[in-house]
């Protein structure tokens, strides 16, 4: 059974130990060093339950990852787009969590009045980008090389959905 709830500041350790957890193999983030819980105050203060929500992700009643949306670009005209990013612990991967805590974000956000969605993908992450393709985004860019990861350069693409 998977659940979740409104990440709380209690949540932020585990919530930065997923995503660390996702460094090393080279795909998942441009990170290449850990972050710390202080690093990613910030970061969390700029969620609310209302419209940018942080959600804990539970399977089994065992934490298992989060999501969340986030503001783009930060300017008034962008207010009804947000950034959607998810992070599972490697162990709850391939359990279809990834599918329903998408699909339950993007009833929230049609709810929270947002009406585009997208997100960063490293090309080369295709258990991502086909978890995307499926929940029918599309490509809609491609930044060829843009980042180095071990020594490889690495494409992004942009994957995004219209809610409305």
């Amino acid at each position: 059974m998977i659940t979740y709830h409104d990440a709380t500041l209690e949540d932020l350790p585990f919530i930065v130990d997923v995503y660390n957890s996702t460094i090393a193999g080279g795909q998942v983030t441009a990170d290449t060093v850990p972050v710390s819980v202080e690093s990613r105050l910030e970061w969390f203060y700029q969620h609310n339950p209302n419209n940018r929500p942080l959600w804990l992700i539970k399977y089994q009643d065992k934490p298992c990852g989060w999501i969340s949306l986030s503001s783009f670009y930060g300017r008034p005209a962008f207010y009804k787009t947000v950034e959607i990013s998810l992070y599972l612990h490697q162990d709850f991967r391939g359990k279809k969590i990834g599918q329903f805590m998408v699909d339950k974000i993007e009833q929230f956000a049609k709810q929270a009045g947002i009406e585009t969605i997208f997100s960063y993908v490293f090309r080369h992450n295709l258990p991502s980008v086909n978890l995307f393709k499926k929940m029918q985004y599309q490509q809609w860019g491609l930044l060829p090389k843009i980042a180095e990861l071990d020594n490889v350069q690495r494409d992004l693409v942009i994957l995004g959905k219209r809610l409305n």
